[in-house]
Parts: structure tokens; sequence; C-alpha cells
């Protein structure tokens, strides 16, 4: 950050926002305004450089370290760390901190190597070359040393560096922010010491930061925002951290073990005084207390120890578990990615993981909330008919410049109109030629050309909504083309092949407020047209002549048949009328202070005392198996809603098309109109008593609404009365009414949002979400309206479609189709939360077997603090000799098989509620590692009960002969304990591989060969080696072995014994996927029964792919 931008952070912040300008001035070409015109302020702005990158050479280490030791249980390792280094505590401090540092420094350089990547693409970005103008040439600079004054702006008149270089003009515009569709400014253009012409200055004049030019060699423009204050550089802020249940749970479970860890430490603490409380016991004649020792204050040493016994039970906490649950779920992301079934051949696209921290989420989605355009549907249109003065035409079937086959004629469903209404018909198709927004591209080579159906020449139709080609290039059809925007002039060409010219005066454009668009134009005879279309509820309260009751009957049957509907109305103006709509437009548009509000309001004042031309139909086609998609999330048990803002009737029809609604879905309405016949009150309790008397039968496991015999309800609701029902009242009850509405919608299967706002679908999803059961949701959508409900609900996906990749550079994940989420969930979030919830109760499970021998042996040793294992076990048990095994179980695991999965999506159910980290299945997992912990140990101390004194001072075990000590007791226990936790682990993989097999048996050979390399050599970097022959000579008791395995065999053999009852008794449905998959197999050869799925493993398909590329 340079010194300029410090200095505008302090000049806002500090001195007050009172000091803070709204806009800013750029001066074009630098060149101050003519004396007497403004007063010339000296403006500093940042140069053009782009940082997305975290960290810098300089601030890595100690932001990283901050940023790390946020997290709970890296604090609390380092507060242990601390405690090692000042007090005299029974471990070395490298027990906590070599695997505190080793979690650091993986975290450390992941995070680094991502932040490298995000400053190696800020380099290629800023050193690109840029050309600026300088003295009337062209001049090359990197672009990261662009400043604000070296571009300027195009004006229609300049075509050369010289030209520009003579421009004399100044820009008002609004401070950085960042949305991107919004922009408000002004030009001032000085000519010849004259008051300056002012023009507006929209989004339309802005080109955003790595736009691509189409359809023209080069522009001239003056950079407005450069570098970290462009639009896009403003975009990059992180939003809001998403936590998924797993992640919760997680932290809940650790609570939970810090509250043990505290508990055992003051347990402890009580009894080693209570043990002391004899003398001979507080002093015994091997170890008297100095007078220093004996003169300590009694509670200062009691907290000493209670510190000692908090470092002594520390490794409860799994702190390694977190860095292994982030590279689980860095490395996991890429097996969507690599996932080629949901590539898109047709786009090239393939899915997006924007974050990895919510793959396990994907997993427990109760909720799914759908746009509908673009989304279930292609967002492909297809013209199909229009209406005028009551008459129907039906052109050829026509898609995107695309005759399709078969389509012959115009077809001209009723009669054509009398001469009368010739006039009515050619005003119709001219106000569809001239009513959009569309760019003609001519040039071959750019962007695969199409050749337009009546003429000869190639060119396409270019325009941000798809609707607008389709009625364009359907009114082709019908006779009427549209040939192109030149000088500001609009050409046609008619029926007679005669090309009419219109100036293009005004736009007024499109929002999703107004929900219309107008434009107005000058004939060549001059008369001055208003062209208005939108929507039917848009344009309908404006008309004041027309047949409208014909064409409101033609566009409610077109949208029953799930037809996008358009109403088109017009009104001529005269001179002073129209001078009057250019002063109330100018002043809206220069207005740098509530320029939407004012522009707004000026364009409710023009467009009304319509005439009513006729209506259009298209048809968006619903995306390739929307429905098979739909059908299986229901079987899941997911609830599936679709938010959109077309008509009822459009949205209804889509709705049965994709199976939302069935035959035998009871449709219940909560609209406008029937707030109108009854209060809000009334329908709300009438739909609460209709649903509520079947709700006996709606429980969970039909919430599909796939039984044939019972009822089945869908519900539909508009904008209107959920604003009714969300609006606070002064009585207070709103609260009751959400509540209401919420219990209606749980007791339906599926939901209809029609009339949507986008802020409305944010409020839909967090009302849903904050509910007293407080669903898992998913957000999916594919425009820029859908951003709000992505970032809203817990999992947000955008599709890769037609109306740009706002929706996908939001969300969490990006796949190209609806259909993709069918896999992502109900198998890639299938197998993330199956391995991610093993791999957390897996870690609390063998951090107890290894904690509560220690705890076990402070009373056998005079709760003195002393250690059960070597320092060398105490500091790899997590790093090395546990770790790798359960690394890759949570990457690779396949409880079933991919085609299972599919085939079944009622096993998501088996999952749902975060099932498998749910308070009982944890309490199972600690007390069996009590368990196992209290096997290892008295198994051991048993083993040793019987001791001897041998004539050399020796004790020896009677009945194995084996030297008797701490560290051999402490390695036995040791040993049995690496063994069963990592065949623990075996035991509960269904995936086999070689890379399981080549971890889990390299593990435990690891350890045995460190045990025999640790023990068996004199190190010489050792004071003192206490392991010395401890390990060789506790192998080389025949007894030893036998122990070791019917120890092992103990601990194993319960959890055995529960997962063959439970199988056999209460069968999950996963269980019985399973028994059915393996007895299906019983005639293959052994060897292929290492697992049940059949399904090559995540990482051989991405071996294969390495190789094949």
């Amino acid at each position: 950050m340079d010194c300029s931008r410090v200095r505008t952070l302090v000049r806002r912040y500090c001195a007050g926002e009172e000091n803070w300008v709204d806009s800013r001035t750029i001066y074009v070409g630098h060149k101050e305004p003519p004396p007497g015109a403004e007063a010339y302020i000296l403006q500093r702005h940042p140069d053009n450089r782009i940082v997305s990158s975290k960290y810098t050479f300089w601030n890595f280490i100690p932001k990283n370290l901050f940023e790390q030791f946020r997290r709970i249980a890296n604090f609390y390792f380092l507060i242990i760390f601390l405690v090692q280094l000042i007090i005299d505590t029974p471990t070395s401090p490298v027990t906590s901190g070599l695997p505190l540092f080793f979690v650091i420094t993986v975290t450390a350089i992941k995070q680094g190597y991502e932040d490298w990547l995000r400053h190696k693409a800020d380099n290629a970005m800023n050193q690109c070359p840029v050309h600026f103008i300088q003295h009337g040439k062209l001049v090359r600079k990197q672009s990261r040393k662009l400043r604000t004054h070296y571009a300027v702006q195009d004006t229609k008149g300049f075509h050369t560096e010289e030209d520009i270089d003579g421009l004399h003009a100044t820009i008002e515009c609004e401070q950085p922010q960042p949305d991107l569709y919004k922009f408000v400014g002004r030009i001032n253009v000085y000519n010849d010491r004259n008051d300056p012409v002012v023009r507006p200055l929209g989004s339309e004049n802005l080109l955003l930061r790595g736009a691509t030019l189409k359809n023209t060699e080069k522009i001239f423009g003056v950079a407005i925002y450069t570098g970290m204050e462009t639009k896009m550089a403003l975009n990059y802020q992180s939003k809001s951290q998403k936590r998924s249940a797993v992640e919760k749970s997680m932290n809940v479970f650790l609570i939970v073990y810090l509250c043990i860890l505290i508990s055992k430490a003051l347990i402890n603490t009580v009894l080693k005084y209570v043990w002391q409380s004899e003398p001979f016991r507080d002093e015994p004649w091997y170890n008297q207390k100095t007078e220093s020792e004996r003169q300590r204050n009694l509670f200062l040493r009691a907290f000493t120890d209670f510190l000692a016994f908090m470092v002594l039970f520390n490794y409860i906490i799994p702190v390694s578990m977190y860095v292994t649950v982030e590279m689980q779920k860095f490395l996991g992301s890429y097996f969507i990615t690599w996932d080629e079934e949901m590539f898109d051949e047709d786009t090239g696209e393939g899915p997006l993981v924007n974050t990895s921290d919510l793959n396990e989420e994907l997993g427990q989605v109760e909720y799914i909330f759908t746009d509908k355009t673009g989304t279930l549907t292609e967002n492909n249109m297809e013209f199909k008919e229009c209406c005028i003065e009551g008459h129907v035409y039906v052109p050829h079937a026509i898609c995107n410049g695309q005759v399709l086959p078969g389509a012959s004629g115009i077809d001209m469903i009723d009669s054509s109109p009398g001469t009368s209404a010739r006039e009515r018909e050619e005003l119709f198709f001219r106000a569809l030629c001239l009513c959009h927004t569309i760019q003609v591209k001519d040039d071959d080579d750019v962007d695969g050309p199409r050749k337009s159906p009546d003429s000869g020449k190639s060119c396409t139709y270019i325009s941000s909504s798809p609707d607008e080609v389709a009625l364009v290039e359907g009114i082709q059809r019908l006779g009427f083309t549209y040939l192109r925007l030149k000088d500001n002039y609009m050409e046609i060409l008619n029926r007679e092949n005669d090309v009419e010219r219109f100036e293009l005066l005004e736009i007024l454009s499109f929002d999703s407020v107004r929900r219309r668009m107008s434009v107005i134009v000058k004939s060549a005879t001059g008369e001055i047209y208003l062209f208005c279309k939108g929507a039917d509820s848009s344009i309908f309260p404006r008309v004041i002549e027309g047949k409208v009751d014909q064409i409101r009957a033609r566009v409610e049957r077109n949208a029953v048949e799930g037809l996008r509907t358009l109403c088109v109305a017009y009104k001529r103006l005269n001179p002073e009328e129209y001078e009057g709509i250019c002063t109330l437009l100018q002043a809206a548009k220069v207005a740098l202070q509530d320029r939407e509000k004012k522009l707004a309001e000026a364009y409710e004042q023009i467009e009304k005392d319509l005439v009513l031309l006729g209506a259009t139909a298209v048809e968006d086609r619903l995306q390739e198996k929307a429905a098979d998609t739909i059908e299986a999330l229901q079987k899941a048990g997911i609830k599936v809603w679709v938010l959109t803002g077309d008509k009822m009737e459009t949205a209804a029809a889509t709705c049965y098309a994709c199976k939302l609604f069935r035959r035998n879905t009871q449709l219940l309405e909560l609209t406008t109109k029937k707030i109108e016949e009854q209060s809000l009150h009334d329908v709300l309790f009438e739909l609460s008593k209709t649903v509520l008397r079947h709700s006996g039968s709606l429980t969970r496991d039909n919430f599909s609404g796939l039984s044939a015999d019972m009822q089945d309800y869908g519900l539909i609701i508009d904008g209107a009365a959920l604003s009714l029902i969300m609006k606070s009242r002064e009585d207070g009850s709103c609260g009751n009414y959400r509540e209401l509405f919420l219990e209606i919608c749980r007791n339906c299967s599926a939901v209809l949002c029609c009339r949507m706002a986008p802020l409305q679908k944010a409020q839909i999803v967090k009302l849903i979400k904050l509910s007293k059961e407080h669903p898992i949701t998913l957000a999916i959508g594919d425009g820029a309206n859908d951003v709000s409900m992505i970032l809203e609900a817990h999992v947000g996906i955008g599709v890769i479609g037609k109306e740009g990749r706002q929706a996908a550079r939001n969300s969490d994940y990006a796949v190209p189709k609806f259909k993709h989420l069918k896999k992502m969930l109900l198998v890639h979030g299938h197998f993330y939360y199956i391995r991610i919830s093993e791999l957390v109760q897996y870690f609390f499970y063998k951090n107890v077997c290894f904690i509560f021998p220690q705890f076990l042996y402070q009373f056998f040793c005079g709760f003195s603090q002393q250690t059960l294992y070597d320092t060398a076990y105490l500091t790899l048990y997590n790093i090395s000799f546990t770790s790798l095994p359960i690394l890759l179980y949570s990457l690779m695991e396949q409880h079933v098989s991919i085609d299972t999965l599919r085939r079944d999506p009622s096993l998501y159910r088996d999952i749902a509620k975060n099932a498998l980290l749910r308070w009982r299945v944890f309490i199972y997992w600690t007390f069996l590692g009590v368990f196992d912990a209290l096997v290892f140990f008295f198994g051991a101390y048993f083993m040793f009960e019987n001791t001897t004194v041998t004539s050399n001072g020796q004790i020896m075990t009677t009945n194995t002969h084996m030297i008797f000590g701490n560290w051999t007791f402490g390695t036995l226990v040791f040993t049995v304990m690496v063994f069963t936790v990592t065949l623990k682990l075996a035991l509960d993989t269904h995936y086999w591989t070689w890379i399981n097999h080549f971890v889990i048996w390299g593990s435990l050979l690891f350890y045995i060969v460190f045990s025999l390399l640790w023990g068996g050599i004199i190190w010489p970097f050792l004071n003192y080696q206490r392991m010395y022959y401890v390990f060789i000579q506790m192998l080389s008791s025949g007894p030893a072995w036998l122990v070791i395995i019917l120890l092992i065999t103990v601990s194993l053999l319960p959890d055995v014994l529960k997962k063959v009852l439970c199988r056999q008794l209460w069968p999950s449905a996963t269980e019985r996927v399973q028994s059915t998959c393996t007895c299906g197999h019983d005639h293959l050869p052994e060897l292929t029964l290492l697992a049940c799925p059949q399904s090559p493993s995540p990482w051989a398909m991405f071996q294969a792919r390495t190789q094949n590329r």
C-alpha cells in the first residue's frame, strides 16, 4: 500500500466523515480546466498494481503465525509448550514443541504456496504492456505504472491520437465501490471557453478491468479507477467465512476433551496431596526435599503440580487433527475438479471449487433453493408465437439463428388482420426490432458467426439477454429484420425489402424492479415513438388503450404452458412532450447523488398512458436431466424450492415439467390474489389446517412426496405475499406469521416462490436457515440476481451459464449444468462426510487410547507425574505412527460404490442431520477408547504382576522371564496401542487399494524399524538413553509376543461384535446395500473381494488421466 492510499484512509477515518468527498474529479490528459470554470484540485490516486495476495516477503512469518495462533488448539499447545519451558514438567518441551512446529510448518507451507500462486498471477497482470497517449503519441508502459491521467475518454468525433490529445475535459464520478453494475458520473467537455457540455456517464460507459474488446480493433478511454480501487479488485475481498456442521461439532468435542483434561489434572493434583498427607510418602528416603522446597507456598506448589499434570495429559487434545483435516479438505477437493463426468463438452467447462472448507457440508444438505431460468432451464430461448390485436402468429421454429428441421412457411393460426389493423401489426414488428440493446456482429472471423436466414451476409446478434435475441430472430421470420445501429440510427429491413432508419433518442434501461425497458425513436418522417416491452404485470397497469382482455387471455394461456411472455406497448410523442422528457431525463442522468432513485421517478412519469400492441411468447427449454436430478434429490430426503422472478403460471408449468410438482400434488396458493379475497391471517390458518390434517403421514421419510397413496402438497407463494409475511407489525404478530408459514412449508413436499426480487430470495433462504431445526441449506443459480441467496445459504453453487460468471465467482462451488448437482451431493458429498466424520472420531479415539493409560499409571507411581512413554513416542505418535493411515482413509474410502450411491439416493438419508457426529456416536468412540486403554494397561500390568530380583539386581517377571522396568512396561503398552488403533482403521476400511495397504502396513513396519533403531543404537546427541535395548529385549520374549497378540484381539473384539450384531439385528440402509453387494460378488475370485465397491479409486483415475496426457 503506497503513501497516498494511507493518507486517503487516514483522511477518511481519522479526520471525520464530514471531510470525505463522495465524488472524485478526473482531469483528462492531466489538463487543468479553463480559468473560472471550476476549481483545480490536484488529486492523487494509486497506481495500477493489483494485489490479490495476502502476504509479502516481509510480513509472511508474523502474519501467518498470528493467524494460526488464533486457532484455539494451536494457542493451547503454545501455552503448554511455554509452561514446559518455564517450570519443571515431567515431559520434555520437545514433546509439545515438535508436533506444534510440524502443524504450524505444514499449514504455513500450504498457505504460502497458495499465496505464491496469487503473487504469480498478480505479477503476470501487472507486467502486461499498456499504451497511453503522451503529446499526441502512443507510449508503451507496464500496467502497474499506469496512472489515472494517462488514458482518455473516447468521443465519437475523435479517431486519432492527435485528436484525443487535444480533448479538454473533466470527469466527475463516484468514489470506488464494488458494485459491478453501477456507475454514476458525468463528463464536462470544454470548447472554446464556453460553458462546458455536460454528458451523463453510467455503467454502460464503464469498461471493467479485464474486459475483452469485441467487434472493434481498439478504443480510447480514460482510467477512472486504477489498481486496488478498480471494481474487480474491490470484489477480491473475502466473503464472510462459512463454517461447516462438522467443524462446529469438532470444536464442541474439543471443548469436551478440554474439560476432561482439566478434570484429570485436577483429580490427580488432589489425589497427589492426599497421597502425600503422610510424611513418609511426602519425603521418601530416596527423595528428600530441600529447605526452600519445604518453605514454598502450598497453593503455589499445588498450582505448579496442576500445570505439570496438564502438560502430562495434554496429548488428549489432538493438535495434528486440524492440519490433517485441512489437508484432507484441500486434497479431497481435487476429486471434484478431476471428475470427468461433471465436465460439459458443449461449453468446455468443468466444476470449480472456490472453497474446500465446505466439502463435507455437501453431504448434509436438507433444503435446496434453485433459480429457474438458466438453472433448471437452458436459458436458450426459442421464439414460439406473438399475439397482435388478438391475432396469433407462429413463425418458423428458430433458435439462436438456427432454423429447426421441418419448419416451413409462416403459420397463421388466426385469420390475418384486416386493413385497419395492418398498421398496428407493423408497428408491433417495428417495436420488437427497435426496443432492445442488441449489437450486430458482422465479422466472419470473430466468435463463430452465423448466417441470417433471410440474408446472404453473415451476422450474429449479441445481447446480455437471450430473450432479446430470440425475439429479434423470431420477428425476422415474420418479415422484419434488424440490421444494425450506425451513427445513432437503427436500421431495419421491412417486408418490402426497404431499409427504414430510426434515430435512437433515448434508452430507458431494463431493471429487475421495473421489469420493463423502453426506447424513444424518431422515424424518417419526423414522428417520435416510445416503444415499451416488459412483464405483463408491469405493462397492463400503464395501458389506457388496446385489446387488453384478448391479449391477457393469450398471455395467461401461454404462461400455463410454461412459456415466457412479454407485452409490447407504445405511445406517440409530440415535440413538446419529448422536450419535457429530455429535460427530465437529463436532470436525473447528470445527478451524482441518488441518480438511480431520480431515474426511477423519471421513468415512472414517462412510461404511462400507453397503447397495448400485443404480446410475445418464447420457450426456455428444460435442461437435460433436470427432472431426473430433482427426483433423485427428493428421494434423498432433500426438499427443493424454486425461487424465480417469473409469472406464477410459467413457473408452475416448469415445476410440473421437472417433476417438482406431480399429478397427485395438491397446490396451495399464498398469493396476492388470494390475500385480496381473504386476509393474510385467514389464508395462513386455512392453509395450516389443510396441511396439518394429513401431517401424521408426512414424516421425514415421505418428504419427497413420491408415494402415490398419500396426499402430497405443493405451496406457491409470490413476492408480495412474502413481503406481508416478513413485514414487522406493531402488534408483534410478524413472528407468528413466520412460524405459521414455516409450519406450512415443512408439511409441503415442494415450494415455488414466484415474482421474487433478488433480496427476497436471500430472505427466504435466511428464514429457513434460522428456523428452529437449523437445516443445512444450499442455493444454486446462474445470474447476478442469485448472488444474494448464494451468499446467504450454507453452501452456494453457481451454474456457469449464459448470464455471466457473477454467480460462479461468488459461490463456494460452480458446476456447468444443474444435472451435475446430483453427483456432487449424492456421491461426492456423501463420501466427503463419511470420510471426515470418521477422521474426527478416530482422532479423538486414538488420543484417548494414548493418554488414558498415562492417567491410570499415576495411581501406580504415587502421582509423581512420571511419564509412561518415552519422549520419542510421545512426539511421534500423532506425527508419524498413526497420521498417514487416517489421512489416506479420509481421501480414498468408499463404503459403497459410486454406482450404488447414484442408483439408490435414499442412502443419503443415513448420514442426514450430522448422523455420524452425534453425541451417541461420539460417546461410543470415547468409551471404546477408554475400554481399549484399560485393556492395554491392565493386560500389560497383569503380565508384569509377579516379579523376582535377579542376582545382579535386575527385576524379572517370573512367568515370562523378561526384564521388567518402567520403560519396558510403557513400550509394551505403546506397541499394543499402535497396532490396535491402526488395525481398527483397517477393519473400518471397505475400499482397499495398494495405497491403503502400503500406508497401513508401512506405518506398522515403520514403528517397528524406528523402535529397533532408537533402542538398538547409542545415539551420540543424547545425554542419556533410557530406551537402549528395551524394545529388542521385549521382543526376545516369546510370551510377550503372545500377550501383544492377545491384547490386540481383546481390544478389537467388542467393536467387531458390535458391528456384527448391529448389522444383523438393526442394519441401516447402507449396511443392507453392503451385504447385498458382497453376496452379489461371491462368484468372483477371492483376490477381488478386498472391497465391495468395484469402481476404481480416485487416485487410480487420476494416475490414468495423467498417463493419458
